[in-house]
């Protein structure tokens, strides 16, 4: 069971697994009480003149007290993280990374204006957001009484998020720092004149990207005893949407 639980754990992409996991952990850091959300949330103040430069990263890891809203937000966090690491992102960590650390600039310095202590739910929309930009043709389903193309998906979250009486700042921050990734990354270089702004750092392919099999390489024939002519053995390792549910299930 354990080595189970493990593998499925391991399968999980990098950067999704890295995210979800400190943000659960600092959750159950907070609950147990081994620290508080006041050493945790943004304050340029302290960052500025006490040096607790923490406080850049630890303000998109919290999402508050173990709850609802917390499981609503590690779900989609979770879900739709994975979804584009997976998708438009496979085999480009280095440029997932990039995306992360472009959105979490972006949303800090707009967070020195607006007030805000807490990006991680702006975090998760901007997430939302390319993913749906990127799959327009995907039908959605929103617990079963509405159904919707993919893009309007941000929308309908921050509809809901009024519904409960949360402010929608945060959300709105999130779509915007969303819709300027994808104008920059996705729209701009497409047009006339355009060209890509968003160049990944060579810097992060080296630390984030599995070194690329040289395609000019070609294998040792092999004859027909299945001995390579360099008298080794034989290398045996084989090679080998519709609607969605947003409760988690695909249809």
């Amino acid at each position: 069971m354990a080595n189970s639980v493990t593998q499925e754990y391991m399968q999980i992409p990098a950067v999704t697994r890295a995210y979800t996991t400190a943000c659960v952990l600092t959750t159950a850091a907070v609950q147990l009480e081994f620290i508080t959300p006041f050493q945790l949330y943004f304050n340029p103040e302290l960052i500025l003149k006490k040096y607790q430069v923490w406080r850049l990263i630890t303000n998109f890891l919290f999402f508050g007290p173990l709850g609802f809203s917390f499981l609503f937000n590690m779900i989609f966090l979770y879900r739709y993280c994975r979804m584009l690491e997976e998708g438009s992102f496979r085999g480009r960590t280095a440029d997932f990374v990039y995306m992360f650390l472009f959105g979490g600039v972006l949303m800090t310095l707009f967070g020195l204006f607006a007030n805000l202590f807490f990006l991680g739910q702006a975090f998760t929309i901007m997430l939302v957001y390319v993913w749906s930009r990127r799959n327009p043709y995907v039908r959605m389903n929103f617990f079963g009484l509405l159904n919707f193309q993919a893009p309007f998906l941000p929308w309908v979250l921050m509809g809901f998020s009024l519904l409960l009486g949360n402010s929608i700042v945060i959300d709105l921050l999130g779509i915007a720092v969303g819709h300027i990734y994808y104008f920059l990354e996705d729209v701009f270089p497409n047009q006339p004149g355009g060209r890509k702004l968003l160049a990944t750092p060579g810097i992060f392919r080296v630390l984030f990207d599995m070194p690329q099999e040289d395609p000019n390489y070609t294998p040792l024939p092999e004859d027909q005893s299945g001995i390579s002519r360099n008298g080794q053995g034989p290398d045996d390792a084989g090679q080998g949407q519709n609607d969605e549910d947003l409760q988690g299930e695909e249809n």
